[in-house]
């Protein structure tokens, strides 16, 4: 049987008091419809349709080109409303899983399983028991059967004692659907269409009600406000440092990593305090990474060292790499094994090869380093005369003096020398000394100003 995934992200998010809709509200960088549409898609449903309602614009925006299908709930009246509007949309013989765009921390397997359990004469719920079950929906059952779900305010005393609720998540026939959502009523402390009324319709229609748990509680935390935000971002770095430990890295300290993206580690990496690692890196064995340290899209070679407070963006390590403190390489970044970015150092599309070594306070864009070249402190490469960028090329074994400025298009030959201080416009040839300075001038018995 099909699967369909129904996505309910309408809400407007009142008390996250913000302006941005609340499924756009992030978890690791990701907004949390995004991490439920990856997993509706890891249990390769057939299609996903996204119920939108405040701030439909930014949530559609933000998931341009993403193949999913939009269905629009002018008014908010109730999570079966909501549903009633995707009907039109799904395929009368598929089994559609209902989702929530505020849980987003839902695991596939545990959607896998859910789904096992949903057929043509059965309709699959996902519970889970809270010592403080406050604010959700009651199991109700009879001879250990569930017979309905009833919501807070509409519970009786004994009822409210109950501790298993219901998530909102839950697994049913399209053809049920369409049979049951055009029979729900609005009355109820509410007013609003209840999605859970259907499980009254399907006991009174003798389809069974089968349950599923998830593995921890947290899979089903929903978020209404910015402190369950944060509580789950934290549980969601915490499991992802767990994974890093288990994967041989060391962490300084697993409650001060943050990964917004994904990262793979080889063994005995170490992993310091405040480090932040965003879209798709990869660091190998042995490797060092520094407290303060933010890597995005980035590549770091087994042996290399990354000191504290820098920054690296779309940049590739080699291996046996010495970068840092304090240094920014910038997309187009590409480090060949052995080379040395210093402190304060700036480099974009810059190629440094193999043993070469930008130790201070240096800008190096647009540029091509060969092997062991050494570039002095104060460097810097001009390759932008405000309409057009040009490349500067350095031959093998080059030496750039301090404080020198190369105005490209330029290129220094294999082992030649620039000497400190210089500006230098043309190309300097193989093994050559280039000095490019104005000449020294002492005046003898010079006074210095007084004040008037």
């Amino acid at each position: 049987m099909k699967t369909e995934v129904v996505i309910l992200a309408a809400g407007k998010g009142t008390r996250m008091r913000s302006g941005l809709p609340k499924v756009m509200h992030p978890i690791a960088g990701k907004p949390m419809l995004g991490h439920v549409v990856d997993a509706a898609r890891a249990i390769n449903a057939a299609n996903i349709h996204v119920v939108v309602g405040h701030g439909a614009d930014q949530v559609t925006d933000a998931f341009a080109d993403s193949g999913l299908s939009w269905v629009e709930q002018l008014e908010q009246k109730g999570t079966g409303h909501a549903v009633a509007q995707a009907l039109p949309k799904l395929v009368e013989s598929s089994r559609v899983l209902i989702l929530y765009g505020d849980v987003p921390l839902i695991a596939p397997d545990t959607l896998a399983r859910l789904l096992d359990l949903c057929g043509d004469t059965s309709m699959a719920l996902l519970t889970t028991d809270l010592n403080d079950p406050t604010g959700y929906g009651r199991i109700v059952r009879e001879f250990d059967k569930v017979v309905a779900i009833v919501e807070q305010k509409d519970a009786s005393r004994d009822q409210l004692a109950i501790q298993e609720v219901n998530t909102g998540i839950m697994a049913v026939s399209a053809r049920h659907l369409n049979s049951w959502l055009p029979k729900l009523s609005s009355d109820n402390a509410q007013g609003e269409y209840y999605l859970t009324d259907i499980i009254t319709m399907a006991v009174a229609d003798g389809v069974s009600i089968e349950v599923a748990q998830p593995a921890t509680s947290w899979e089903v935390q929903g978020v209404n406000n910015r402190m369950q935000l944060n509580e789950l971002e934290r549980y969601y770095q915490q499991c992802r440092a767990k994974e890093l430990m288990a994967s041989g890295a060391t962490l300084a300290d697993a409650a001060r990593i943050d990964i917004r993206g994904s990262l793979t580690v080889g063994e005995d990496c170490y992993i310091d305090v405040n480090c932040v690692f965003e879209g798709q890196c990869e660091i190998g064995a042995n490797v060092h990474i520094g407290p303060n340290c933010v890597l995005t899209n980035s590549t770091v070679a087994s042996g290399s060292t990354i000191k504290a407070n820098s920054v690296l963006e779309d940049a590739v390590v080699g291996e046996g790499c010495d970068v840092g403190p304090f240094a920014r390489l910038r997309p187009g970044t590409v480090l060949a094994s052995n080379a040395k970015i210093g402190n304060f150092v700036e480099t974009k599309k810059a190629v440094v090869g193999q043993g070469s070594k930008v130790n201070h306070l240096s800008y190096i864009g647009d540029s091509e380093l060969g092997d062991n070249v050494n570039v002095g402190a104060g460097t810097i490469t001009c390759n932008y005369d405000g309409v057009n960028k040009s490349k500067t090329v350095i031959g093998d074994g080059a030496f750039i003096g301090s404080n020198t400025s190369l105005v490209a298009p330029v290129s220094v030959g294999k082992n030649a020398t620039v000497g400190a201080g210089s500006t230098i416009t043309s190309d300097v040839p193989d093994e050559d000394l280039a000095v490019a300075r104005g000449k020294q001038r002492n005046i003898s018995g010079w006074k210095r100003p007084t004040k008037k």
